[in-house]
């Protein structure tokens, strides 16, 4: 069972990279969601029944434990200053265009309620409206009209 769920694990640690990402600033926050997503995702494999993909059972879990972990967050005091946030860089390699689009992308999907963000992360994984609903516990049509209206939140905090 370990071997299996270690194999499993390596063919989808980018989700978890990618979700990590989204919903945590710095690096060792990352790292911290990162491995908080594992142990909820190892507590959890025993009961998995595999009727879902695996990477269906895996968002599902990572998503939930981020929007834990976030609301936790939000309860406790931030003494990070406005200075050391401002002076933070994210981990992006590549040209300055690229650098600069993403960083303005994830800044703007920080805007975003949780709901929105596991949404948009989920499109941006280019997951069907279908996968999308079944994951997050939506119809697909509200996924697809949830979509919409993040595209368009997203556009309006891009364009100010």
């Amino acid at each position: 069972m370990k071997a299996e769920f270690l194999g499993l694990i390596n063919q989808n640690k980018g989700i978890i990279y990618r979700i990590s990402r989204i919903y945590e600033v710095t690096e060792a926050d990352r790292e911290d969601l990162f491995q908080e997503i594992l142990l909820n995702l190892w507590k959890g494999y025993a009961s998995f029944r595999k009727e879902s993909k695996f990477s269906t059972w895996l968002y599902r879990i990572a998503l939930n434990t981020c929007i834990t972990v976030v609301r936790k967050k939000s309860r406790t005091i931030n003494t990070m200053t406005m200075q050391e946030k401002h002076n933070q860089v994210p981990d992006v390699f590549g040209d300055a265009d690229y650098y600069e689009e993403s960083r303005l992308l994830y800044k703007a999907i920080g805007k975003l309620d949780k709901l929105e963000k596991a949404i948009i992360i989920l499109y941006l994984e280019e997951k069907s409206y279908e996968e999308i609903a079944e994951i997050a516990g939506i119809t697909a049509n509200n996924a697809g009209v949830k979509i919409g209206r993040i595209k368009a939140k997203l556009r309006q905090y891009l364009n100010h």
